[in-house]
C-alpha cells in the first residue's frame, strides 16, 4: 500500500512538473484553435478545429471516437484507460468547440497576445479549455497517477443548447464517476457550483395589414401587440427569485406604410432551481395568451433549453476535494452561482458530481474584447489534474459513510 501510495505521489509530482513547463505548447495549440473558424453553424469550421485536436492527441497517443454528424460538428470522445483502477468510473472532463462567432472572423482579429492577456474568438469560451484538459490528458498519458479511466467530450454545438451532443452527454453523466467542465473561471481560485436553467422561446403576433395612410382603421398592428407584450414579458422579473425574462430580438412588418400584420420576437428566460421553472414558463404563457389589440392572436414556441446547475450534496463534496487539491497548490478555492448556462448541467441533472468552470481565466466572452490570461494556464491545468489525481474510488460510497458519520 505504502509503495503504491508513493508511486501514486512521484506520478503526481512528474504530472505537475511537466505542465509547468508547457505553457508555450499549450499557447501554440490555443493559436492554432482560435485561428480557425468554428461558429456552431459552421460544420466545416467546427470538424476542421476538431482535426487539430485530433492531431494531437494522435501524437501524444490516445486513443479518440469519432462520431459524425450531418448537420453539426464531428462529436469527440478521448479516451485514457486505467485497468488498474478500483473504481472503473469514468473521470469526465467536458469542453465544446464551437464558437458563437460567424465565419471571417478568425481573420478579421486572429489570435495575438498583449502582455499576459490572449485574444481572438473563442479564445476564452472556450477554446483555451480545451487546450487545457488536452494538455492534462497528455500529462496522464506519459506519466499515469489517474486514479480511474478518463474520458474528454469535445463537443459541436453547446453554444446552441447542443441539439445533436446532449444525448451523448447524457450517457456519459450518468456512467461517469465525476465531471469537471473546463469553462474559463473570473478568477484564478473560482469554480462554479451552480448555474441559472434557461428557457428560449420564439412568440409570433398576428394581426391584419392595411394602408397605413389611406386605411389605417383597417389595420390591427402586429408591431404595437408585441410592443404591449414586451413590457409584461419584462415586468415578470424578479431580482430576488432569480427568474429573469428578456426580450433580446424582435422583427415584424411588412412596409413602413403598412399596419403590420405580423411580428416576431425571441425571449429568454432564467430560473434557479429545476421548481421555478414551471411557474416561469406559466407567467410568460398568460403574457403570450392575454391580447391586448382585438384581433391579433399569438403563438409561443420553445426552441431549446438548458435545466440549471444546482448545488447538490455530490457536488458539495467534489468541491471540497477540489478545494483541498487547491490548498496542495497554495490557492483557497471558492464556488459560485453564475446566470449561464453550460453544458455541466446535463451531467449534474443525471446524478453526476459536476464542477464548472475550472478552465483558465477568461473575460468579456461573446464580445471582440474576449481575452483569456496567460498565466492562468498552467496553474489552472495543474490545479485539474491534482484534483483528478486524488480524486477517491467509490466517490457516492464516500459520501454516504461521511453522511452516516456526521
Amino acid at each position: 500500500m505504502a509503495a503504491n501510495a508513493r508511486l501514486t505521489d512521484i506520478a503526481q509530482q512528474n504530472v505537475l512538473e511537466w505542465l509547468a513547463a508547457q505553457q508555450q505548447a499549450m499557447l501554440d495549440l490555443l493559436a492554432r484553435l482560435v485561428n480557425q473558424d468554428s461558429g456552431s453553424f459552421d460544420k466545416r469550421g467546427v470538424d476542421a478545429a476538431g482535426t487539430i485536436l485530433r492531431d494531437f492527441f494522435s501524437a501524444a497517443g490516445i486513443e479518440i471516437e469519432v462520431t459524425p454528424n450531418d448537420t453539426y460538428g464531428e462529436l469527440m470522445r478521448v479516451l485514457l484507460p486505467q485497468p488498474a483502477a478500483q473504481d472503473q468510473r469514468d473521470i469526465l472532463l467536458m469542453g465544446h468547440r464551437d464558437t458563437v462567432f460567424g465565419s471571417g472572423e478568425a481573420t478579421r482579429r486572429p489570435f495575438r497576445i498583449d502582455g499576459d492577456n490572449a485574444f481572438g474568438p473563442g479564445v476564452a469560451d472556450m477554446k483555451a479549455g480545451l487546450v487545457m484538459n488536452a494538455f492534462v490528458l497528455a500529462a496522464f498519458k506519459r506519466f499515469g497517477g489517474h486514479p480511474g479511466p478518463l474520458v474528454a467530450l469535445i463537443t459541436a454545438d453547446e453554444e446552441i443548447s447542443s441539439p445533436s451532443s446532449r444525448a451523448y452527454i447524457e450517457v456519459q453523466g450518468r456512467r461517469a464517476r465525476a465531471a469537471f467542465n473546463s469553462e474559463p473561471s473570473p478568477t484564478k481560485d473560482i469554480v462554479v457550483v451552480a448555474r441559472k436553467g434557461g428557457v428560449f422561446m420564439t412568440v409570433e403576433i398576428f394581426g391584419k395589414a392595411a394602408h397605413a395612410g389611406a386605411a389605417p382603421k383597417d389595420g390591427i398592428s402586429a408591431i404595437e401587440e408585441l410592443a404591449r407584450k414586451v413590457v409584461r414579458l419584462h415586468a415578470l422579473t424578479d431580482f430576488d427569485k432569480g427568474v429573469t425574462v428578456n426580450v433580446g430580438m424582435v422583427s415584424g412588418g411588412q412596409s413602413v406604410n403598412t399596419i403590420a400584420p405580423y411580428a416576431s420576437a425571441r425571449i429568454d428566460l432564467r430560473y434557479v432551481h429545476c421548481n421555478d421553472r414551471e411557474a416561469a414558463l406559466a407567467a410568460v404563457r398568460r403574457v403570450i395568451e392575454t391580447a391586448h389589440l382585438e384581433g391579433t392572436h399569438a403563438t409561443l414556441t420553445i426552441d431549446s433549453e438548458r435545466e440549471p446547475l444546482e448545488i447538490t450534496e455530490e457536488s458539495t463534496w467534489l468541491l471540497a476535494e477540489y478545494k483541498m487539491a487547491g490548498q496542495v497548490l497554495g490557492l483557497d478555492v471558492q464556488g459560485i452561482s453564475v446566470g449561464g448556462g453550460a453544458d455541466s448541467a446535463i451531467t449534474a441533472a443525471q446524478g453526476c458530481p459536476t464542477l464548472c468552470s475550472v478552465g483558465p481565466v477568461g473575460h468579456n466572452g461573446h464580445s471582440d474584447d474576449e481575452y483569456i490570461e496567460v498565466s492562468s494556464l498552467v496553474p489552472r491545468a495543474q490545479l485539474l489534474a491534482l484534483a483528478i489525481a486524488r480524486l477517491p474510488s467509490g466517490l457516492k460510497n464516500v459520501i454516504a459513510t461521511s453522511a452516516d458519520a456526521s
